[in-house]
């Protein structure tokens, strides 16, 4: 059985930092690109970030290219998002997401909250 378990939201002052984990078990996590998808209060779904299975292939939405990091442990099968410079906007459920299979799977999600 797949699991993703995401870790490390929380509640943060803008500017500030966090940085979400993902755990994977349940298929070859090293095999498979990840990503991460983040669902603001009241708004759909929003990729994030994702990489590839080597982990020398990032890519970022345009809103958060140079605050946030994608990188991955294949040792560790874990995924993570380091995030910097946190903004109002940046508040959202982020989820680990990976397709196997010809299906999506997802994480239960971590909550992230930027507030003064």
């Amino acid at each position: 059985e797949v699991q993703l378990v995401e870790s490390g939201g929380g509640l943060v002052q803008p500017g500030g930092s966090l940085r979400l984990s993902c755990a994977a078990s349940g298929f070859t996590f090293s095999m498979n690109a990840m990503s991460w998808v983040r669902q603001a209060p009241g708004k759909g779904l929003e990729w994030v970030s994702g990489i590839n299975s080597a982990g020398d292939s990032p890519s970022y939405t345009d809103s958060v290219k140079g605050r946030f990091t994608i990188s991955r442990d294949n040792a560790k099968n874990t995924l993570y998002l380091q995030m910097n410079s946190l903004k109002f906007d940046d508040t959202a459920v982020y989820y680990c997401n990976v397709v196997v299979d010809y299906s999506s799977l997802w994480g239960r999600g971590t909550q992230v909250t930027v507030s003064s």
